[in-house]
C-alpha cells in the first residue's frame, strides 16, 4: 500500500519541505529537473544537429551539462555545483550529470556527421538514453524513465508500469487535478521500499510539430502524430528512489 507524502509542488520551482519524507521528494525533483534541463539543450540545438552541412555541433558531454546546468538554474534558481555532493539530491544530481556526458560523447559520430540531415537524435531518444545509462550507473539505487499515458507511448521500453499508470489515470488525467502537480508515494518495488515521485509534462509548441494535428500525419521520426493540442498531458517524469 502506497503512503502518500506529496501532492503538490509549485509551478515555478522546487516545493517547500513540508513533511516526512520531503528531503528524498526534493531530491527527485533535481534529478528530474536536470533531465528536463538537459533535454532542452537537445531540443534547442536540434536544428543545429540536423544540419547536413555541419560537422561538429559543439555538443560535447561537457557542453551540454553546462548548459544544462544554467537552465536549471534559470529554471529553479537551485545550482547544482553548489549541492553538496555527499548528499542525496547532491549524490544524485552528479551521477545524472554524468549520463548525460556519457550519452552525448558516446553519441559524437552521429551528431557529426555531416551529409546526413536527420539523425534521429531528438529530445525523447537523447531523454531515454541518458535515463537508461544513469539505470546501469545506480546499479539499483535509484531510477529515471520518462513515460506517458499508455495510448501516447512510442516506444514500449517506456510505457508506464501499473503504479505510474494509476496515477496518470487516477491524478493527472482527472479533471481535478491541479496543473504542473507532482504526485509522490512511499510504496515498495519488487519488495523494496521506495519513494516514487512523477512529474507530470504538458506538450508546448515545440513538441506540437511531431505530436500535434493533423492526426495521423507521419512526423518527422516516423511515427504518426497524436493530435494533440497545446497544453495537453503528454508525458511524465518518472523518478524512483530506493532506501
Amino acid at each position: 500500500m502506497a503512503s502518500l507524502v506529496l501532492l503538490g509542488v509549485l509551478a515555478a520551482g522546487l516545493p517547500p519541505l513540508l513533511a516526512a519524507g520531503q528531503d528524498d521528494v526534493d531530491a527527485a525533483l533535481s534529478l528530474a529537473e536536470f533531465l528536463r534541463s538537459a533535454r532542452t539543450v537537445i531540443s534547442g540545438n536540434q536544428a543545429r544537429i540536423n544540419d547536413p552541412g555541419l560537422g561538429d555541433k559543439g555538443l560535447t558531454g561537457d557542453a551540454v551539462v553546462a548548459a544544462a546546468i544554467q537552465n536549471m538554474i534559470t529554471t529553479t534558481g537551485v545550482d547544482p555545483r553548489e549541492v553538496d555532493p555527499k548528499s542525496e539530491k547532491g549524490r544524485l544530481l552528479a551521477a545524472m550529470a554524468l549520463a548525460v556526458k556519457e550519452v552525448m560523447d558516446a553519441n559524437q559520430p552521429v551528431i557529426n556527421e555531416k551529409g546526413e540531415g536527420f539523425k534521429g537524435f531528438v529530445p525523447a531518444v537523447f531523454a531515454r538514453l541518458a535515463t537508461e545509462q544513469f539505470r546501469r550507473d545506480q546499479s539499483g539505487r535509484a531510477e529515471i524513465k520518462v513515460t506517458a499515458p499508455p495510448e501516447l507511448v512510442r516506444n514500449r521500453k517506456a510505457s508506464p508500469d501499473a503504479f505510474e499508470t494509476d496515477v496518470i489515470r487516477t491524478k493527472f488525467q482527472s479533471p481535478g487535478w491541479t496543473r504542473d502537480a507532482v504526485y509522490a508515494a512511499t510504496t515498495t518495488v519488487d519488495g523494496r521500499p521506495a519513494t516514487r515521485v512523477l512529474v507530470p509534462e504538458y506538450y508546448g509548441a515545440d513538441c506540437l510539430v511531431c505530436h500535434g494535428m493533423p492526426k495521423g500525419e507521419i512526423d518527422i521520426t516516423g511515427y504518426p502524430k497524436e493530435g494533440a493540442s497545446l497544453g495537453d498531458l503528454g508525458g511524465v517524469v518518472s523518478v524512483t528512489l530506493f532506501d
